[in-house]
C-alpha cells in the first residue's frame, strides 16, 4: 500500500495548529508505514520529517481543483490530507479527509492572513452546509480530531463517508530548564493564554479577569497588532499584562513551566493543543465550560462559564487553596497522557488501511 500525505498545509518558520498536527501525525505515521510527503514550498521542509517528498502546487492555488492529476503520477493508493478542501477531480486514489472543526459557521472571520479573494470565498463558504456535504461526500472517508467534532458532523449530516476520530495531540514539551518531577505549588502567580485573538477566542474576558487579580500577570504568547493590544490594554488598564508577541517554544513552554495556570475563555474550538501542551507539563488549566474543553480537559481542568469574568476569577482564586494546585497538577499529567501522535498515528493507519482495501475490492 502507497501512502501519500499532503504536507502542503505545513507553515513556514513556526507551526499553527494544523500545521503541528500535519508534522505530527506524518512523523509518527512513517514510523509504521512508508510515507511519501506533498509539499508545495522547499522551506516547509524545516518542520518535516525526513521523508521522501514531491512538490506540487500550493493548496491556495488556482490549479487544487485538479491538484490529483499531479498526485495521480505518484500512483498512491490512499492519500490522507489534514484539510477538506484538497482537490479530487479525475483522482485514481482513496482520498481521506480531515476536519478539524465547524468554528467558522458561527464565527464567520476568516483567519486574517489569507489573501482577501480567498478571505471572500471562505465567508460564501461557510453561509451554508451544501459546500461542505460536497466536498466530504466526494472522498472516501473522513477523520476529524475530537468526538465533538464527530457529533456536530453527524448533527448536520455532512457526510454519508465513514467518520472516524484520530485525536489532535502536542509534540514533547521542551527543557528550557530542569524542572521537580512532582510539583506541590505553582513558581508564579501568572496566567498564560496561548492562541489568537479573534473574537470567538474572547480574550477580553481574560484580560477584564486580570484586572481584578492585582496579584496576578496574565501573559498573552502569541503575535499581536498594535491596534488589538492598545484595545486590550484599554479595556482593563489596572490588569498586569505582558504581550510576547510571538514567543519561542522555549519561552511558551518555560511560561506554562512557571504559570499557575493556562486560561482560555473561548467560545468554540475544534480541539485545544494548548490544553494538552499545559496539562502535559503538570500546569492546570483553567478554561471555558464548553463541550470540547469538557472533552479534552476532562476531570483535571477548572471550567467557567466564558461569559462571566467573576466566575473565572473565582477559578483562579480556587487553585490557591491548601492542596488544589498540586491536586490538579498531578491529575492534568494523568489525563494528557490520552494524547499522543503515536495512538493517533495507528488509529490513522487502520483508516487509511480500511480505505484501500475498499479499493482493492471493488477493483476485484
Amino acid at each position: 500500500m502507497k501512502i501519500v500525505f499532503d504536507c502542503r498545509y505545513t507553515r513556514i518558520g513556526r507551526h499553527d495548529g494544523i500545521s503541528r498536527y500535519t508534522a505530527g501525525l506524518v512523523t509518527a505515521l512513517a514510523q509504521r508505514h512508508p510515507v511519501t510527503m506533498l509539499i508545495s514550498d522547499h522551506r516547509q521542509l524545516e518542520l518535516l520529517p525526513d521523508l521522501p517528498w514531491e512538490l506540487i502546487s500550493a493548496p491556495t492555488s488556482v490549479r487544487e481543483p485538479w491538484v490529483a492529476y499531479q498526485v495521480n503520477k505518484l500512483k498512491p493508493d490512499v492519500v490522507f490530507t489534514p484539510m477538506q478542501t484538497m482537490g479530487g477531480w479525475g483522482r485514481g486514489y482513496r482520498l481521506v479527509l480531515t476536519v478539524h472543526d465547524l468554528i467558522y459557521y458561527r464565527n464567520r472571520t476568516p483567519p486574517r492572513d489569507l489573501a482577501w479573494p480567498i478571505r471572500l470565498l471562505w465567508r460564501l463558504y461557510h453561509l451554508a452546509w451544501w459546500p461542505q456535504r460536497m466536498l466530504l461526500n466526494r472522498a472516501d472517508a473522513v477523520v476529524t480530531v475530537s468526538q465533538t467534532t464527530k457529533n456536530l458532523i453527524t448533527e448536520h449530516h455532512l457526510t454519508r463517508r465513514p467518520i472516524s476520530v484520530v485525536m489532535n495531540a502536542a509534540d514533547a514539551p521542551g527543557e528550557p530548564h530542569a524542572a521537580p518531577t512532582v510539583r506541590t505549588e505553582p513558581v508564579s502567580k501568572s496566567l498564560v493564554y496561548m492562541g489568537s485573538f479573534m473574537p470567538y477566542k474572547n480574550v477580553d474576558t481574560l484580560v477584564r479577569a486580570a484586572a481584578q487579580l492585582p496579584d496576578y500577570e496574565l501573559h498573552l504568547m502569541s503575535r499581536i497588532d498594535e491596534r488589538e493590544r492598545e484595545r486590550l490594554t484599554a479595556i482593563a488598564p489596572g490588569a498586569r499584562i505582558v504581550f510576547h508577541d510571538g514567543a519561542s517554544d522555549e519561552e511558551y513552554t518555560q511560561a506554562l513551566r512557571d504559570a499557575t495556570a493556562l486560561v482560555t475563555a473561548s467560545l468554540d474550538e475544534g480541539f485545544g493543543i494548548p490544553l494538552v501542551e499545559s496539562m502535559t507539563l503538570g500546569t492546570p488549566v483553567v478554561v471555558s465550560d464548553i463541550p470540547i474543553f469538557r472533552e479534552i480537559g476532562g476531570y483535571a481542568a477548572l471550567y467557567f462559564d466564558p461569559t462571566s469574568v467573576d466566575e473565572l476569577v473565582a477559578r483562579i482564586r480556587e487553585l490557591e487553596a491548601p492542596g488544589v494546585w498540586a491536586g490538579r497538577s498531578s491529575v492534568s499529567e494523568r489525563e494528557a497522557g490520552r494524547f499522543t501522535w503515536d495512538a493517533s498515528a495507528e488509529h490513522l493507519m487502520t483508516v487509511l488501511t480500511a480505505a484501500a482495501a475498499r479499493s482493492r475490492r471493488r477493483l476485484r
